[in-house]
């Protein structure tokens, strides 16, 4: 009886041993505990600005473990089959990048003045309008920001304004001189000038003639 309690006893000891130390030393058992990176809360948006089509952006990564592999956003816009990547700020220290970009087509001189819009070229001293310089992106587009994460979200041509819609009239040509403002009316007065002036020449012959008949006649 003592010898079938002792093996008993021997048995459960190993059972409970065992498990342990084949578990024990096995890490690839350990769930994994890293949360993904997201890029939740960010957003960016359109605006004219001095009649200058810009994006702004806010970009923010959420990686509380440290596992992002990349920390350069990059905003990808598509549509009509064309796609272009704007590169974005690098992340600061705190996963954050704030700011804004022209958008793709648009340009800007020394002081700020919008010099570009999409869709449109200048040729031969005046603006027109091309399928070129990014005019695909005025109509329907997505836009994505890229890091690691990557997220879509809502952007489109900001709201058209007479000049951001579309660049100014050209400034007229200094050396030529001034239009003078119509008036509705198509009426030329250079051919009444002349008709005017005839009808005052040959009202003073007709007066001559008359006098120099009655003259005769006494």
């Amino acid at each position: 009886m003592l010898g079938k309690s002792l093996a008993a006893m021997v048995v459960a000891a190993f059972i409970a041993v065992v498990p342990a130390a084949a578990y024990g030393d096995d890490e690839s058992y350990a769930p994994s505990l890293h949360s993904e990176p997201s890029l939740d809360g960010s957003v960016v948006a359109s605006q004219c600005i001095g009649d200058v089509p810009w994006i702004s952006y806010s970009v923010v990564m959420t990686d509380p473990d440290n596992v992002a592999t990349g920390h350069d956003p990059v905003l990808v816009i598509s549509g009509g089959g064309n796609t272009t990547e704007i590169p974005l700020l690098t992340l600061d220290s705190s996963n954050q990048s704030h700011g804004k970009v022209l958008w793709p087509g648009a340009s800007v001189d020394s002081a700020g003045k919008a010099t570009g819009w999409p869709g449109w070229k200048f040729d031969n001293g005046r603006w027109v309008e091309t399928d070129g310089n990014f005019a695909w992106t005025r109509g329907p587009i997505t836009a994505v920001i890229r890091v690691n994460p990557e997220l879509t979200v809502p952007l489109s041509y900001p709201p058209a304004t007479a000049v951001c819609a579309s660049p100014p009239a050209p400034p007229k040509d200094p050396g030529k001189p001034a239009a003078l403002a119509s008036t509705g009316s198509t009426f030329n007065p250079i051919p009444a000038l002349y008709v005017g002036g005839g009808l005052i020449v040959l009202g003073g012959l007709t007066v001559l003639v008359v006098r120099r008949r009655a003259a005769k006649r006494r």
